[in-house]
């Protein structure tokens, strides 16, 4: 595992370069969160296949050493955990907390330590600065299982503790994955029959359902918004390969438009990409599936698409099956140099938006509406988009400036990349491979 990268590094963008070959896509960051918290349900090994070698991976395993989990390299690459013992006073230790604190995926902790110790400690989680993003979904599943909740004030510490969790019916109040994950990865040990309704269906909760299935688990309605748990004693060990990253080949697939590049994405599971090849067919960008990978053919022009009616196209966010928040803005950036006008509207966080007017200081055409929406009005590679100075404020944002620097003219610097590097594995490695020019200072 590489050292996390240093706070103050930037990248150096000499964009207008074209890309050429084929990329491989890392294993799903947000699959492997899950994955890597749900070891912590069985004193045996659990081995994980295709980790993608990235800050907030690195950040949780670093965590699960520290609590005891032993960490063994195989031969065929796979990392094997075993959470035999666990440490439980570095778990309610500061150093613990803090830890957690610079992460927000460690919240899905919660949930395993609960079932399997009766007790977690929360702190206010990291992570991404895109706006509120609460965590009632999980307090409140733990709690209709039977878990008891106290908040230390002023540090908002919670404290979980529960004697026994009990299966219960609860509707959750939002299709949170994360929320969905950590009371999922709870009631797998509890008493009894759990059904979780207006859970979230995307395919990092199906994958985590299908491991823990194969732990000992009973669980039904995977896939579907309806998932039912009967309890059992205790899970084993298992054998899990993550899914290719979606967001990243979403990320891929932008970036080839925008640059005008032939690109090959391999290894890629089209069944679990959902609606987002449509979505960039909507923005005029044409893909061919050809086996397992996906051909992006060089666009010298991609057209926007109206309405059936003729009126302006409307991208929205929504939980699975609908578009991902995480793709929202390579959406938006891809759109700036597309032929015609999009609305934007990203629905589920209000702060993601924020980072267009660095593009609209390269020249792009955007009207910030609010918080939630922007009207892009494409260039159409008539006006190509300048080089500038911008700061990453969070993972998918980062990525879309990246995008950007490598479609301008001239020179581009980002810095704060530590947040890109939270999502995306050497990223300017593999692509300065394909022919990008991208200096890491």
């Amino acid at each position: 595992m590489k050292e996390n990268a240093a706070q103050g590094s930037t990248f150096v963008i000499e964009g207008g370069h074209r890309l050429q070959g084929t990329i491989v896509p890392q294993g799903a960051k947000n699959e492997a969160l899950q994955i890597l918290c749900a070891t912590l349900l069985t004193r045996e090994e659990v081995t994980i296949h295709n980790l993608p070698d990235i800050e907030d991976v690195n950040n949780l395993i670093e965590i699960l050493k520290e609590a005891g989990v032993k960490v063994n390299r195989h031969a065929d690459g796979g990392l094997g955990f075993q959470a035999e013992t666990l440490h439980e006073e570095f778990l309610c230790s500061p150093e613990y907390l803090k830890r957690c604190a610079s992460l927000r995926g460690s919240i899905m902790l919660t949930g395993p330590l609960l079932a399997r110790t009766g007790q977690a400690l929360v702190p206010r989680p990291g992570g991404d600065r895109i706006g509120r993003r609460r965590l009632d979904t999980h307090f409140l599943g733990f709690m209709k299982l039977g878990a008891k909740m106290q908040v230390e004030n002023p540090t908002n510490l919670c404290r979980i503790e529960a004697a026994r969790l009990e299966g219960c019916y609860m509707l959750l109040d939002e299709a949170s994955v994360t929320g969905t994950a950590n009371i999922l990865m709870a009631a797998v040990l509890a008493h009894g029959r759990t059904t979780l309704y207006n859970a979230a269906c995307e395919p990092y909760v199906q994958q985590l359902c299908r491991l823990l299935v194969r732990m000992g688990a009973r669980i039904s309605g995977i896939g579907s918004n309806l998932l039912v748990v009967d309890g059992v004693e205790e899970l084993h060990g298992a054998t899990h390969t993550l899914q290719p990253d979606m967001i990243e080949v979403g990320s891929f697939i932008g970036m080839a438009a925008i640059t005008r590049s032939e690109l090959t994405i391999a290894g890629v599971s089209m069944a679990d990409l959902g609606i987002i090849p449509e979505h960039f067919h909507r923005l005029g960008v044409r893909m061919e599936q050809r086996g397992h990978d996906l051909y992006i053919p060089a666009h010298e022009h991609y057209e926007i698409e109206t309405f059936l009616d003729g009126s302006i196209l409307t991208l929205a966010d929504a939980p699975w099956p609908g578009l991902t928040p995480d793709l929202i803005s390579v959406m938006l950036v891809v759109a700036t140099q597309a032929k015609g006008t999009v609305l934007i509207h990203q629905k589920m966080f209000e702060s993601r938006l924020f980072f267009v007017d660095r593009l609209i200081d390269m020249g792009a055409q955007i009207i910030l509406c609010d918080p939630h929406r922007a009207v892009v009005v494409g260039h159409d590679h008539r006006k190509p988009l300048h080089a500038g100075r911008m700061a990453s404020p969070d993972i998918r944002a980062g990525i879309a400036m990246l995008i950007a620097a490598m479609s301008a003219e001239g020179v581009s610097e980002i810095s704060n990349i530590q947040q890109i590097d939270r999502g995306y594995q050497c990223i300017e490695q593999r692509l300065n491979a394909l022919g990008a020019h991208i200096q890491r200072v």
